[in-house]
């Protein structure tokens, strides 16, 4: 049996209010007043690469415990760089074996399914586990129609032969080229057809052809479908798919758009990880996607899928959402208004990449130094432990932080220097087991955080050398928040 074995996702925290965009614009775009729900935004310390990772805790859990990945297929069509492999700097951050594949996939909206088939492929070759990410952070033209329905997210599966929670069963591909939107390489923001001519001609015509395909391998019957996976924003297209497949309306899975909105790449994945969360076994699972063609994945739970949780799981991040009504910040986050930053945000940030390759380990897997003799742990990790009175050398072995939670020792938020979300909060936190670091911190608001406030630790943007266009990722500190069951 192959399938998959694990899943999980993320969200922003933040969630744009479609009122916000649609007040901000009413002078220009008064047809959009009215618009209702959020969607989710990036903060500005976060793009594919960093939603990725932390999809990837979401469904691999503790670091300890991720010998078994074995590849790692990461798909966007917004991917931070065109020339470094994005793909390896999410198996850095994750501390997987330096000897697994890793693979950037796109060019497609259906792109994370075929990464999925691909991954099936793999495994039937006796390959290892392949962990398949998908996430996108899209940029949009202000006042448009995809400034709204547009969010940003990630989603994650592991697919293997173990402990399978839903066994692969099935699945179909049109690879034809239909353009329902475009983007050219240099292009930040996506160009799109009509609508009624890609309903009717494109997912009408294309997508049932590969629905039907995929259920005959399976050898299912439409009506056996219990949860009928479609991304889509427009109206009532998945219902009209599902109907026009034989599925019946209740399988119809929720699409996220008023809280979310459509995230692209990842959605069919992250809807996937959100019914998996409340599926029962036996229950048939087809996901499909629409884009250069159209592609959809039939699976079916098994007794094993009670036996897993994510970390957190679509449900959760969904739950922690705050609402954001500055418009401004979400176009100063997104790149497209240019802020004044005064003398102190002026300093070149170039990075020393070969001071980054020799301390890779620390600085993408926050990995630090145990001391075997005092039980110390050091960061960065050295040859010499220092411990006052007891100089030591070689005597450290990997110590992962990532995964520990820590106390704020002492911190300060500050206005004076530029930051992209002021005001800049940071400062000394003490690890659980030892450790001790000075961190900016991410993802809270003024007042909510003080000596003694348990936090976590997250992957993100560090800062970007905007002459050269690199982007420099490193750990940060937010706080943990309760966890809530609205999903």
């Amino acid at each position: 049996m192959i399938g998959i074995t694990g899943f999980g996702g993320y969200l922003p925290r933040l969630r744009l209010s479609r009122q916000a965009v649609a007040q901000a614009n009413a002078w220009y775009t008064p047809g959009f007043a009215g618009r209702k729900g959020t969607r989710s935004m990036t903060n500005w310390d976060e793009d594919s690469i960093t939603m990725a990772v932390a999809a990837a805790r979401d469904c691999l859990g503790p670091a300890e415990d991720r010998q078994h990945v074995r590849a790692v297929f990461l798909a966007s069509d917004t991917l931070p760089f065109a020339e470094r492999l994005n793909a390896g700097v999410v198996a850095g951050a994750l501390t997987l074996a330096e000897d697994i594949e890793a693979i950037d996939m796109g060019g497609s909206q259906r792109a994370a399914l075929s990464a999925v088939a691909q991954a099936v492929a793999r495994v039937q070759s006796g390959s290892g586990d392949v962990l398949v990410l998908a996430a996108d952070d899209r940029r949009t033209r202000a006042a448009s129609q995809q400034e709204l329905e547009y969010g940003d997210a990630a989603a994650a599966l592991l697919i293997g032969q173990d402990k399978v929670l839903a066994e692969y069963l099935g699945s179909s591909t049109l690879s034809v080229d239909f353009v329902d939107h475009f983007r050219a390489s240099g292009e930040e923001v996506d160009y799109h057809w009509e609508e009624r001519w890609v309903r009717d001609e494109g997912i009408g015509k294309l997508m049932p052809c590969a629905i039907a395909a995929a259920l005959a391998q399976a050898q299912v019957t439409a009506a056996q479908v219990d949860h009928f996976i479609f991304p889509s924003s427009f109206a009532k297209m998945d219902a009209q798919l599902a109907k026009t497949c034989g599925v019946r309306a209740e399988a119809v899975a929720d699409a996220l758009l008023d809280r979310v909105g459509d995230s692209g790449l990842p959605h069919g994945l992250l809807m996937l990880a959100h019914v998996l969360e409340r599926a029962q076994p036996g229950q048939v699972i087809v996901v499909a996607q629409f884009g250069s063609g159209a592609q959809a994945l039939v699976f079916r739970v098994t007794e094993a899928i009670g036996s897993f949780q994510p970390v957190r799981g679509v449900g959760q991040w969904l739950a922690r959402g705050v609402e954001e009504r500055s418009y401004t910040k979400f176009l100063a986050f997104k790149g497209q208004l240019q802020l004044e930053r005064g003398m102190r945000g002026e300093q070149d940030k170039k990075t020393a990449l070969s001071t980054a390759w020799r301390h890779r380990e620390a600085l993408m897997g926050l990995v630090a130094g145990r001391c075997e003799v005092t039980g110390s742990v050091h960061f960065p990790p050295s040859r010499l432990s220092y411990d006052q009175g007891k100089p030591l050398q070689d005597t450290q072995k990997p110590h992962k932080l990532a995964d520990r939670q820590a106390r704020i020792l002492s911190w300060s938020a500050e206005y004076l220097s530029y930051h992209p979300a002021p005001p800049h909060h940071y400062g000394q936190i003490d690890f659980d087991g030892g450790g001790r670091i000075l961190m900016d911190f991410t993802d809270l608001d003024v007042g909510e955080v003080d000596s003694g406030t348990v936090m976590e630790m997250v992957f993100r943007v560090k800062d970007v050398d905007e002459r050269r266009g690199f982007t420099r990722y490193f750990w940060k500190a937010t706080p943990v928040r309760a966890a809530s069951t609205n999903a």
